[in-house]
């Protein structure tokens, strides 16, 4: 059974510090204290035991102490990873209206008192763990959908389905998750299995990547999607001449246009669903990638209630909405909302093939994959951020989408410079270009789950000269000195902690492959900590505020029940979150 923290409250500690004689006065001899304690504390003698001299140095607190400053909570007795400019470790952290006002040793413990004290007892403490790159909004509305991940075939998403309609016959069948890469036979579906199933009933199934999705017959009819749709940046892929039921990223577009709209009231419950999702796994900052305004205002308007804790970052779709409300006005920003960035997608994604390559796929050599946008779109909008100091950040997957961006950027930014703007997975880089980043300070904003997740698969797309330079954490790390860590979600489970495991060890829970995947980008526990906190909130313009325990910071942080710093890496993945704090206040 996992111990929790000792939380030690302010009235027993003032009992401790009282003389014998006030002592005898609540009815309790001198002899009787332990047992006292106990009782009041509700905790186990051995613990108690264990903490009783974290207990004695409290009392300066409350004994001949009267220049000690109040707080509101006080962290003793703990492993805490501040993250600042000399990775310094503390054992004392002391929090007021928000904020950290001081880190240190012990001795912290006369300068301060406050009503809540918690002996971690050793347990870890980390910076609120930032997603630099994530689809909150995106992953809240999914829970509402059928989840397909980890289907094992065509067969077992089929019968998913059919479960699920009978479960709760919805208007419309809609899910995302599955990925044909982790089937016997990894091509795609067809949606004559999907037209016997649900004859008249609409389907509509977004690949894990989002880049992707299969619609069943009715669907298409619904969209109007034909044969003889052509769209740019899109594809309906076809066989004898007919639509597959395959859609390859724009195509999708007609489609979700005619999926009916959740309520407000359904939105607003499952953002509050996925935020504590969320925290439950350590996470306090979101870097949503892609927001239309609409899902802005709901979010802004939930924070600013009071009822959505969650702080966000969000990237701006590119509409003319988006850039008459926010981007002509500049920064816009709240305690918890913040919009700098505007989000760009090159081409998509590796697993549906649709990522832009300089050369043909590897297993598919009659295509190279896709941009998606005129050349002439990137360039008007990257002239717009750069004049309304807004942040870029594009999707590029491919060796030619991150060539294509790394050279527009350089187009824009002309040389060194503090935009810091992202390449947002830089998964694919050609050997000459990864010192495109240096020369225009552009930030690696990767993934570290993509290199474990496509691993199995990705050389049979990209060869074994190619994928040298797939997922090339290190050497991305090593133009700059730092990069930034998102998960992605939900293309990848929402745990950071499994980022951090991904980054360092480059294998899957199983602990394939044996020796690692490509070990010589892994990166290092440091490293990879920092990828998830100071350096993600640099990556968001951030880090006076926070991504690292410094006073003056805002009090977000993390207690873990074992510390990811020094256990084997093969025991990241069950490391739990004990609790979570964003500005002071608990919510996990």
């Amino acid at each position: 059974m996992r111990r929790s923290i000792f939380h030690v409250t302010k009235e027993t500690l003032e009992f401790l510090a009282l003389p014998i004689t006030n002592r005898q006065s609540h009815g309790v001899e001198a002899f009787e204290i332990g047992s006292y304690l106990q009782n009041k504390v509700n905790a186990p003698i051995g613990i108690f035991m264990r903490t009783f001299l974290v207990f004695i140095a409290v009392l300066f607190l409350f004994n001949g102490c009267n220049s000690a400053k109040q707080v509101d909570l006080l962290l003793v007795n703990g492993t805490i990873y501040t993250v600042d400019s000399l990775f310094s470790i503390a054992e004392t952290m002391a929090v007021a209206d928000g904020k950290i006002v001081a880190v240190g040793d012990q001795s912290l413990l006369k300068n301060f008192e406050a009503d809540s004290i918690i002996d971690l007892q050793g347990k870890s403490i980390y910076p609120g763990f930032i997603d630099a790159h994530c689809h909150f909004y995106g992953y809240c509305m999914t829970l509402s959908q059928i989840d397909l991940r980890g289907t094992k075939s065509y067969d077992d998403m089929l019968n998913r389905l059919r479960k699920w309609d009978a479960e709760n016959n919805p208007e419309w069948i809609t899910g995302r998750g599955w990925d044909q890469n982790n089937w016997p036979e990894p091509l795609f579906p067809h949606k004559r299995e999907l037209d016997k199933l649900f004859p008249e009933k609409p389907v509509f199934l977004r690949r894990i990547d989002g880049h992707a999705a299969i619609a069943n017959s009715k669907a298409l009819e619904i969209a109007g999607i034909t044969a003889n749709t052509k769209i740019r940046g899109g594809e309906v892929l076809l066989e004898n001449g007919e639509p597959t039921g395959i859609l390859i990223d724009k195509a999708m577009e007609q489609l979700m246009e005619r999926v009916p709209k959740l309520s407000k009231a359904d939105m607003e419950m499952l953002l509050h669903k996925g935020a504590q999702s969320c925290y439950d796994v350590g996470l306090t900052t979101v870097a949503d990638a892609g927001l239309t305004y609409d899902e802005v205002m709901l979010m802004d308007s939930l924070q600013k209630n009071g009822q959505l804790a969650m702080q966000v970052y969000a990237m701006l779709l590119p509409t003319e909405r988006n850039f008459s409300a926010f981007v002509h006005k500049g920064v816009y920003r709240t305690p918890k909302m913040h919009i700098k960035s505007i989000k760009l997608f090159a081409d998509g994604a590796l697993g549906s093939r649709g990522a832009c390559l300089l050369e043909p796929y590897t297993d598919d050599t009659d295509n190279t994959g896709l941009i998606l946008e005129d050349l002439p779109v990137f360039d008007s909008i990257m002239e717009l951020a750069y004049k309304y100091n807004y942040q870029v950040n594009t999707h590029a997957i491919g060796d030619s989408a991150n060539r294509l961006i790394l050279q527009k950027y350089g187009s824009v930014l002309k040389g060194k410079n503090d935009r810091r703007w992202r390449i947002e997975h830089a998964q694919v880089i050609h050997p000459d270009d990864f010192q495109l980043f240096a020369k225009y300070d552009i930030v690696p904003a990767v993934n570290t789950t993509h290199a474990t997740s496509d691993m199995y698969w990705a050389e049979s797309r990209l060869g074994a000269e190619r994928i040298k330079g797939a997922y090339a954490y290190m050497e991305l790390l090593d133009q700059n000195g730092w990069l930034c860590n998102g998960s992605d979600f939900p293309v990848e489970h929402i745990n950071p902690i499994y980022g951090f495991f991904a980054a360092v060890a480059r294998k899957d829970f199983d602990g394939f492959p044996d020796k690692g995947f490509q070990m010589d980008n892994s990166l290092t526990r440091s490293q990879a900590l920092k990828s998830m906190t100071i350096w993600a909130a640099k990556s968001i313009f951030e880090e006076e505020r926070k991504g690292s325990l410094e006073p003056g910071k805002q009090a977000d942080f993390v207690v873990l029940d074992s510390d990811i710093m020094d256990i084997d890496i093969m025991k990241v993945p069950d490391v739990q979150v004990l609790e979570s704090y964003i500005s002071g206040e608990k919510v996990y």
